[in-house]
């Protein structure tokens, strides 16, 4: 969107977009529907950030496994009847699709997805499963987004934003509604932006009920188009994303819940991917909660130097749990690997396989656990009577993993190529 002033006129008030009124219709309008998600206090993570204490709400345990299914219930039970006939469409890559499936199964609407050729196999599935009429449509979901709108055209179906709209921004804000009442006195909420839906619902109803509440929007450094809209007061769009974080990795915000974040949202900062996969390696082993990378991005922020909450009571919106198995374990390598707890190593090793047997008992012996074991392929560096291999190495910090490694350096016929220790 270019800079001049038609463009920023046409930027609603916040009050036109949605209000504390609005989301309070919402929480009536979806109690019997979606789950009341708890907010779990957290000594670890408020020692390791300086926080008087932190709460962690966990929307990935609310159905679907995210808080999509808050907005797209508030708007779709609010069709009318005539509209609730001719059924609904939405684009989505995840979070959203589930919601709309499940919605419009509770509400008896027929629902289309439109979902790119990128979306996982599991996830298609799980929205089929709410029954769902899934169509893959375009490589991106930019592609997808535009299919869905040219049939809500040609059908006649009503098309269900993922985060541009008053009745969606409502019943996400249901989740602010129940951090105030779950966390008394909280200073500070930290919650992730893609599209802006979210934090727009949050900020509404805790800035009417304590206007200094704080409320801090997150990106991933590869998606950051909401601080620098903030700062020229007109939506910024970024001509593309670069993040892990598949669920918040859109570029830029719309007309309506950029009106609600300026006037409502305190800041907003980044964090990078790498940021984020130590908070999902930490929100697994203290909080013993499986989280996708999009929600994990507040716990990211609050565990880096993105914003001071310096003996402050302190809200994380852990807005969501989609995330396969094998990408999980992937997060969490990396999350390890960032916290100086696991090592990549290449070996040079004689009597390959049967050395494998001393490798192994070397690590054991030192008090580590061995996590993986490759022959890779020969690079012209590598000496010809020996055969490399890749370890993974998993330790109680970069000392003892570096104990580990002059273990296995005295083993007969063993050397340590390189390592990814600093």
């Amino acid at each position: 969107m270019t800079g001049d002033s038609s463009a920023r006129d046409a930027v609603p008030d916040a009050d036109a977009v949605v209000t504390a009124a609005d989301v309070r219709a919402a929480r009536d309008r979806i109690a019997e529907v979606a789950n009341e998600t708890p907010l779990d206090t957290s000594s670890t993570f408020a020692e390791l950030s300086g926080a008087a204490a932190v709460g962690l709400k966990l929307e990935n345990m609310q159905r679907t496994g995210s808080f999509k299914i808050r907005g797209a219930y508030n708007t779709m039970a609010t069709l009318s009847d005539e509209v609730k006939a001719r059924g609904v469409v939405a684009s989505s890559a995840g979070n959203h699709a589930q919601g709309v499936a499940l919605a419009g199964d509770l509400l008896g609407i027929d629902t289309t997805i439109v979902v790119p050729e990128v979306t996982p196999a599991a996830k298609i599935a799980a929205t089929r499963g709410y029954g769902a009429d899934v169509l893959v449509e375009g490589d991106i979901y930019e592609r997808s987004y535009e299919y869905a709108l040219e049939l809500a055209d040609e059908e006649g179906y009503e098309f269900v934003h993922p985060f541009d709209d008053p009745g969606v921004i409502a019943g996400q804000g249901t989740v602010g509604a129940e951090i105030r009442d779950q966390f008394p006195g909280v200073d500070t909420v930290l919650v992730s932006i893609g599209g802006g839906g979210l934090v727009s619902g949050i900020a509404t109803v805790l800035k009417a009920h304590d206007p200094d509440v704080r409320v801090v929007g997150v990106q991933p450094e590869g998606a950051a188009h909401a601080k620098p809209s903030l700062e020229r007061d007109e939506i910024h769009e970024l001509p593309g994303v670069d993040t892990v974080a598949e669920g918040i990795a859109d570029t830029r915000m719309l007309e309506q819940t950029f009106a609600v974040v300026r006037e409502r949202v305190d800041d907003v900062v980044s964090v990078t991917d790498r940021e984020m996969a130590v908070a999902v390696t930490l929100l697994a082993e203290r909080a013993k909660t499986v989280v996708e990378t999009a929600g994990a991005a507040p716990v990211a922020a609050l565990l880096s130097d993105a914003v001071d909450v310096t003996g402050e009571r302190v809200a994380c919106v852990v807005s969501g749990g989609n995330v396969d198995l094998t990408e999980h374990a992937e997060l969490t390598r990396t999350g390890l690997l960032e916290l100086d707890r696991y090592v990549e190593a290449r070996l040079h090793v004689a009597d390959w396989p049967t050395a494998l047997g001393r490798v192994g008992d070397a690590v054991a012996d030192a008090g580590a656990g061995l996590d993986a074991v490759e022959r890779v392929d020969r690079t012209a560096g590598d000496p010809p009577n020996r055969t490399p291999v890749a370890v993974g190495i998993e330790g109680n910090g970069a000392d003892h993993l570096r104990e580990v490694l002059g273990s296995l350096a005295e083993l007969d016929g063993v050397a340590v190529a390189s390592h990814t220790l600093a």
